[in-house]
């Protein structure tokens, strides 16, 4: 069955003065309030389309680590998985660094590395991010 998710926002004014909010429609989890300046200085408590997808990022590939090493016997027992999107105005998303730190008992340093890159290259949102360099930093605690 497939699932289509909707996010909406309304923007008023100019691209460097103006504003917006982001609405989680589908779920209705959150409203987001976005500015330019969010997205190219970096502001605290508003957010910008790369944390939003951090968020997607992150989250997808939490899930497809942990549907791979569910799949070979072996369930995590907790993943942390933070992942920071980098944007350069006038040129765009230029990447997404994943940072996982992984407790799975009685696995080894390669065998995790092995599934890390592996739910890397296969969620669905790395799979969307095909145009950009996905790097990957992973711990086995």
């Amino acid at each position: 069955m497939a699932v289509t998710s909707e996010a909406r926002t309304q923007w008023s004014g100019s691209l460097v003065e103006g504003s917006g909010s982001t609405a989680l429609v589908s779920s209705g989890a959150a409203t987001f309030d976005v500015t330019w300046a969010a997205r190219s200085e970096g502001q605290t408590g508003i957010t910008n389309p790369e944390e939003l997808l951090g968020a997607a990022h992150s989250a997808c590939y939490s899930m497809a680590l942990s549907h791979a090493l569910s799949g070979a016997g072996t369930p995590p027992e907790s993943l942390d998985v933070t992942a920071a999107v980098t944007f350069v105005p006038g040129e765009g998303v230029t990447g997404s660094h994943l940072l996982v730190s992984a407790s799975i008992p009685g696995m080894d340093e390669q065998t995790f590395q092995g599934f890390a890159e592996d739910a890397k290259a296969n969620c669905p949102i790395s799979k969307a991010l095909a145009g950009v360099p996905i790097t990957l930093e992973a711990t086995l605690q």
